[in-house]
């Protein structure tokens, strides 16, 4: 069995410790040790967690006493269960029983270079307790490989929660008793405190396990977080050389929860098991995972909500039946959502194999109303969620103003085309490649401005380390695969994917990566790629930049796209102008007669 293979790995003399019989040192850290040991009274063998140094009074013990007893009531899979609490000649101690299980540090040195889903399937079990141990007002104190069991069929636990001696300030500690943990304010302080501090030493361990090695050549967690910025000078990232290659998904994911910006880490158990949980469930292809979810919510609250005013907008297009169908999708153009659900309708597997086979994917909204005409387009409005859906004033708020965003990169496409270009097209186009942005913001707006927050620059310098390069927000990729485990990108994919979208638009709905060259395309698809890449790049830049960065950011734009679009940096600025009068006329109020609804417009987008 593997504890009995384990066992007969480390021999030594035994030492008497009350009823247990200490057999060897299984690790040890500036703040605990962990012994395994014979349960004389038992004939077991048992684990025994203890603080590297004994509470100094009777105060302190009573602390100490509180904190693993409180801990010790805890119920969950993933934290190790208690066997006693007790104390040898002034030393306190917490007992689990050995079994089958080993600690993830013996593991490591019978099982070397594990793959990186095993080790995000071990900090996931571990996350799981953590996070519910941090919920009911406990903390471990001293995350440590030797803190971590693992049984024979690679289930990790936590065992030693509270023993450490690291506790939050003593002035603020409260000694609850047999009623529990007090929840005044400071003391759930001191509980986010010692939270974060183990989220923090997870992240370490994180990185340990997937780079091969101690961070900064360092084993214990704690004295490494001592040397990290901002309390030290070091910056810990992920080593490009490590013993198997390590997803840049799963890279991100490290790299946040030990980033030298505090801002930037994770604050919480739950958030970092979420993208540890979404990496996983995209990795495995197991139909689960954020997408999966995704996929699953469309079904009940659909793509996207309509904006306020549908029905108006319906019975205008009512009111043009019989007139050109270019007149008629201009007045759907503006509202995104029912745009969206035509060109759903139109591009199912379903719709074409019946409807308009062989004629390939449909990307104009002229063509839809040509096919289905308006009561099509009446009963695909029917089938939208009335704004904003499921979501709450604040997160409502912040999609329409990501929508608003969209539809200007649209016309920006539009005002950069190329002579003989349709238009309706590359507006599409250009929206289209915001999809994965849009359906984050829409069906996962906590984690969309989770995503958000991360991307932007530091509001001041104080986070600089020296030595360490300017502060900097991530990348939208990096910050994807860091809260949810997936790139935005990827949601706007299988969502395309599920519409029935064909290749040729998959492709073009394909953001250029900002960090590569723009090529001369070899076709239309692909300028049209381009085209929309440049013209989303150019609102980012101007909505997502400080205004003092913007001027130069446009500059280096169009020097990337000069050779393929022939641009400017004035190019640029004469398109944002020509988009957002564009926006204005579209936001407009109708003609009277028409009018029902009078849609508003952000006040940064129209200036």
């Amino acid at each position: 069995m593997v504890a009995n293979a384990f066992s007969a790995m480390t021999p030594g003399p035994t030492r008497a410790f009350g009823r247990f019989e200490l057999r060897s040192l299984l690790g040890k850290s500036a703040g605990s040790m962990v012994w395994l040991a014979l349960d004389t009274r038992a004939g077991s063998e048992a684990m025994l967690t203890m603080p590297r140094e004994a509470p100094p009074d009777a105060a302190a013990l009573a602390r100490w006493n509180d904190r693993t007893r409180h801990a010790a009531r805890l119920d969950h899979p993933n934290l190790a269960r208690v066997v006693e609490i007790g104390l040898h000649d002034h030393w306190p101690f917490v007992a689990v029983d050995r079994g089958t299980r080993s600690t993830l540090e013996e593991w490591r040195a019978a099982h070397p270079n594990p793959t990186p889903a095993d080790v995000a399937g071990w900090l996931n079990d571990a996350l799981q307790g953590l996070a519910y141990a941090h919920e009911a007002g406990a903390w471990h104190g001293d995350p440590q490989l030797h803190q971590l069991l693992i049984d024979e069929r690679g289930n990790v636990c936590v065992m030693g929660l509270g023993v450490a001696d690291f506790e939050p300030p003593p002035d603020t500690l409260r000694s609850a008793g047999s009623r529990g943990i007090a929840m005044d304010p400071a003391r759930l302080r001191d509980q986010r405190i010692a939270a974060e501090r183990d989220l923090l030493a997870c992240g370490v361990l994180l990185h340990h396990l997937l780079a091969g090695e101690a961070p900064l050549g360092i084993a214990d967690t704690a004295r490494v977080i001592e040397r990290m910025a901002p309390i030290g000078r070091e910056m810990l990232r992920m080593p490009w050389s490590t013993p198997l290659p390590v997803p840049e998904a799963l890279r991100a994911i490290a790299n946040r929860a030990t980033s030298w910006q505090e801002r930037l880490r994770y604050r919480s158990a739950r958030t970092l098991l979420g993208a540890l949980t979404g990496w996983l469930a995209a990795e495995s292809d197991d139909n689960g995972g954020p997408i999966a979810l995704l996929l699953d919510r469309l079904h009940i609250v659909g793509h996207l909500p309509a904006l306020p005013g549908l029905g108006a907008r319906v019975a205008r297009v009512v009111s043009l039946e019989g007139q050109r169908t270019d007149e008629i999708a201009g007045q759907i153009l503006p509202d995104m959502a029912l745009s969206f659900e035509l060109l759903r309708t139109l591009n199912t597997a379903q719709v074409q194999g019946t409807q308009v086979a062989g004629n390939g994917t449909v990307l104009t909204l002229r063509r839809v109303v040509a096919l289905i005409g308006v009561n099509g387009v009446r009963k695909a409005a029917n089938a939208l969620r009335a704004w904003p859906g499921p979501l709450g004033d604040e997160a409502a708020a912040q999609l329409k103003k990501s929508m608003e965003r969209v539809r200007l990169a649209g016309h920006v496409a539009q005002a950069l085309r190329p002579p003989g270009y349709d238009p309706e097209v590359v507006y599409l186009i250009a929206v289209m490649q915001n999809l994965g942005r849009l359906m984050v913001r829409y069906h996962f707006a906590d984690e969309a401005e989770q995503i958000a927050q991360l991307m932007q620059p530091p509001a001041s310098p104080q986070e600089a380390v020296l030595g360490a390069p300017e502060p900097a927000g991530m990348t939208e990729e990096a910050a994807g695969f860091a809260v949810l485990g997936v790139d935005v990108a990827s949601f706007g994919f299988a969502v395309a994917r599920q519409w029935g979208l064909g290749d040729d638009v998959l492709h073009m709905i394909r953001r250029l990566p900002t960090d590569a060259p723009v090529r001369k395309p070899d076709g239309d698809p692909e300028l049209l790629r381009i085209l929309a890449s440049a013209a989303n790049e150019t609102v980012d830049v101007v909505t997502l930049l400080p205004p003092k960065r913007v001027a130069v950011a446009l500059e280096r734009l169009a020097e990337r796209y000069a050779r393929v679009l022939r641009v400017s940096a004035r190019t640029l600025h004469d398109a944002l102008q020509e988009g957002r009068e564009a926006l204005r006329k579209a936001s407009a109020p109708p003609a009277r007669k028409h009018m029902v609804a009078e849609p508003t417009e952000p006040a940064e987008l129209a200036e």
